[in-house]
């Protein structure tokens, strides 16, 4: 369940730092984005995919955990690439829902 945790931080990381660029900005929001929020797009997508590393280190430890999280960045990349040619809203949407999927999975609510 903590590859769902990692997978739902990473897919919003790549959303983020795909919207610090100007033709995908303006194509889910309409408009370029202005620096500040270029600058925290960056920052957050990058603290999002540094964050997305730690439930891997955790359950699978360092010989094998950062093979598993390169692994979780590939499927997350991969989905938003597809998602982004062929259904950019949804990758919006998806990215909000997907950190409390991955929670949710986390804590093992049903």
């Amino acid at each position: 369940m903590m590859a769902a945790l990692a997978f739902g931080l990473a897919y919003p990381g790549f959303l983020l730092l795909s919207l610090a660029m100007d033709r995908h900005h303006r194509d889910l929001l309409g408009e370029a984005p202005p620096w500040p929020r270029r600058l925290a797009c960056r920052l957050g997508g990058a603290g999002l995919l540094g964050l997305s590393g730690l439930p891997c280190l955790a359950v699978w430890g360092w010989s094998i955990g950062p093979v598993a999280w390169c692994g979780v960045l590939t499927l997350a990349a991969s989905g938003l690439v597809a998602l982004l040619a062929f259904a950019p809203r949804a990758a919006l949407i998806l990215a909000m829902l997907l950190p409390a999927v991955g929670g949710i999975a986390w804590l093992g609510l049903p």
